[in-house]
């Protein structure tokens, strides 16, 4: 006999989750798998530094978080060229 669980649908673990309309995101909501941005943690330092991508905003001594209208504003950007 099948659970209700069965007709669930199924987590696709690489799909992008939505973003929010607004508040604050970090880092591992932005990359890909998680998502919507497709570079490495490493890739998005780097243009974080030269100003490529947004600042991020300081939350404590070792922790950052982008707002999500930063993080829309980046993909609009990206999805016109």
């Amino acid at each position: 006999m099948a659970s209700p669980d069965d007709d669930a649908c199924p987590q696709v673990p690489d799909a992008p989750r939505p973003l929010p309309e607004d508040g604050l995101l970090r880092l591992r909501a932005i990359l890909h798998p998680g998502g919507p941005i497709p570079v490495s943690r490493s890739s998005w330092w780097a243009g974080v530094k030269i100003g490529r991508f947004p600042a991020p905003v300081r939350l404590g001594p070792k922790t950052r978080a982008w707002r999500a209208a930063d993080i829309r504003a980046l993909i609009a950007k990206g999805s016109r060229k």
